[in-house]
This record gives C-alpha cells, structure tokens and sequence, in this order.
C-alpha cells in the first residue's frame, strides 16, 4: 500500500470517530496524524472518501473558520448542509453558526 493511501486511511479512522453533531477541520485531522501542513490532503481524502466501501462521515468536517469548503464535492450543492442540520448544526450562508460549540479537536478528544 502507497504512503497517500496509508494517509487516507488515517484520516477515514479519524473522522469515523467524529461524534454525531459535531464537526472538526481539516487542519486539526492533519496536525493530530503528525502532519501539519497537509491540512489540503486531508481535503483530498474527504472527496475520495465518496467512493470508499464503508460510508466516511465527510460533512463533518470543514475549514478552520467552519466554512462548508468541501460541499461542492457532495451529490447535490446543499447535500453538506442537510446532512449536519440533520445532526443538529445550525448552517447559515455555508458557514456554521456557533462553531466552537460543536468543535471537536481529535488532539483533545483523542488524547491518550
């Protein structure tokens, strides 16, 4: 296996465990693997995860300013949006109101 799809599959175990009406970024996903400036590879991974077998909850996660940057790589334009509204996120203009409450940073969550 390719060191990307090593990374890939990195950020698919880490986004798996993004709690239902929670969101994180791709930044956070990148520097809690070790790799802090791939926060656009981890982006790349989202969009792959469209094809992936096992479903990978890729709405829930955003820019770090909690902007719906990855929306466009959805079925339809509000497919990103419906699915967190459908968890309880609040969504105005492809941005989420109250961000830092439903932040989840897997380097705190995650931490041994």
């Amino acid at each position: 296996m390719d060191s990307k799809k090593d990374f890939f599959k990195d950020v698919f175990e880490v986004v798996e465990l993004i709690p239902i009406g929670r969101v994180t970024s791709y930044g956070a996903i990148a520097k809690y693997l070790g790799a802090v400036k791939s926060s656009r590879v981890v982006g790349y991974a989202m969009n792959a995860s469209h094809s992936n077998v096992k479903p990978i909850p890729a709405h829930r996660v955003v820019n770090r300013n909690g902007v719906l940057t990855g929306k466009m790589h959805f079925p339809t334009p509000n497919a990103m949006q419906e699915k967190l509204e459908a968890e309880g996120i609040k969504v105005i203009e492809d941005k989420i109101q109250d961000f830092n409450s439903v932040y989840w940073d897997p380097m705190i969550e995650l931490a041994l």
